[in-house]
């Protein structure tokens, strides 16, 4: 039997796809022969600045970082205030001359070498105790010296010796207790060993008050000029109060008039009743 006409076809493998009806065509995309393939632009280079700019920002920042910023904050707000203490503490000695600057150095000079002298009769006393034949005697005399030098500061004692004396006079009534009270704190701190103050002796539990348009010490009112007899070094105790911004000036600024002279001998005679502890007992045995 002869096949029939479309028995001749050739067939092909039963399991191949059909070829696509385009597949000799050419795809849209792909390059045409003979065509170069165009590069890709590079992307422009980062200037220096960029770059430091992209490394800073966001910034990162780990653990140790903050706290090692913290610490560094928190020195340097205490430094910032110990300079600030420092310069405010300062101030009042920047518009100084440079006489008065000596003249506080001199003061501090000799407070430092009163302090060295009384350590150096400390320790004679000790090495006299230590060495005497009849410490019993020696120790009496040690006793009686110093109950004599008690009772000078505790003024149950007149005493004199070398020193100034301070008036002022306060024709208008601007003088008030602080600044008599700041004035013998002045002196105290220059080295005044006994002082009296119209007739009032003052100690170390002394305190005043405005009253009645004056000043009472203790209670007891005084009036102006007020005289201040002091016992101790004229040559520290007169520069004390003429520092700038010290005694004189102020008064002066509150229109009253500031007389000091030196003596070679002040006489404090004004005296306090001895007065017995309430409470306090000797501990000694």
């Amino acid at each position: 039997m002869r096949p029939m006409s479309g028995d001749n076809v050739p067939q092909g493998d039963p399991g191949a796809e059909p070829e696509p009806k385009d597949a000799g065509a050419p795809r849209p995309d792909a390059p045409l022969p003979g065509a170069v393939r165009p590069e890709p632009e590079p992307e422009p280079e980062q200037t220096g600045r960029q770059r430091l700019a992209a490394g800073l920002w966001p910034p990162r920042f780990s653990r140790a970082q903050l706290i090692v910023a913290l610490l560094l904050f928190v020195l340097g707000l205490g430094l910032a205030i110990q300079v600030r203490s420092n310069s405010d503490s300062s101030a009042p000695l920047r518009g100084a001359r440079q006489e008065d600057l000596v003249r506080i150095l001199d003061e501090l000079d000799g407070r430092t070498k009163r302090l060295e002298d009384e350590k150096q009769k400390l320790d004679d006393q000790r090495k006299e105790l230590q060495s005497s034949s009849n410490q019993a005697e020696e120790a009496r005399k040690q006793t009686l010296e110093r109950e004599r030098q008690l009772g000078i500061l505790a003024g149950t004692v007149a005493a004199q010796g070398p020193g100034i004396t301070l008036r002022i006079t306060d024709a208008k009534g601007q003088v008030r207790s602080d600044q008599l009270l700041d004035t013998l704190q002045e002196l105290r701190a220059a080295g005044a060993e006994a002082i009296q103050i119209n007739g009032v002796r003052v100690v170390a539990g002394s305190y005043f008050s405005d009253e009645g348009g004056g000043v009472a010490i203790d209670g007891k009112k005084i009036t102006q000029p007020y005289e201040f007899r002091v016992i101790g070094k004229p040559q520290d105790l007169e520069p004390a109060l003429n520092i700038p911004g010290g005694v004189v000036q102020t008064m002066e600024k509150e229109q009253a008039t500031v007389a000091v002279t030196r003596s070679a001998k002040i006489v404090v005679d004004a005296l306090r009743a001895a007065k017995q502890p309430d409470y306090a007992r000797s501990s000694s045995p």
